[in-house]
C-alpha cells in the first residue's frame, strides 16, 4: 500500500450495555409441573428408549453377510453395479 492511497478503516461495531444483555433462555419446566398429558409422553418415551436399547443389546452383533457384494456398501453410494453395469437408484 502506498502513502497516497487512504487507508481502508473497519466500522465501529456497535456495542451492547450491560443493562440490554441478551435475555436468557427461559428455564425449563420441572417435570411436576408439567401437564398430565405431557408427563405421560415423557415416560413414554423414556419406555420406547429402554426397550430399544435393551433390544440392540440382546441382539448382539449383525450376521455376517455371505457371498455379499465387495467393497463399500452401495445403498450408501447410491447406485449398485454389477458386471459393469451401474444402476442408480
Amino acid at each position: 500500500m502506498s502513502d497516497d492511497e487512504p487507508a481502508i478503516e473497519a466500522p465501529e461495531t456497535p456495542t451492547r450495555a450491560p443493562e440490554e444483555a441478551a435475555p436468557e433462555a427461559p428455564a425449563r419446566p420441572r417435570f411436576e409441573d408439567l401437564p398430565p398429558a405431557a408427563q405421560r409422553a415423557l415416560r413414554e418415551a423414556e419406555e420406547r428408549r429402554q426397550a430399544r436399547a435393551a433390544a440392540e443389546a440382546a441382539a448382539g452383533p449383525p450376521p455376517k453377510e455371505i457371498r455379499g457384494r465387495d467393497g463399500p456398501e452401495p445403498v450408501r453410494y447410491g447406485d449398485w453395479e454389477l458386471k459393469g453395469i451401474a444402476s442408480d437408484f
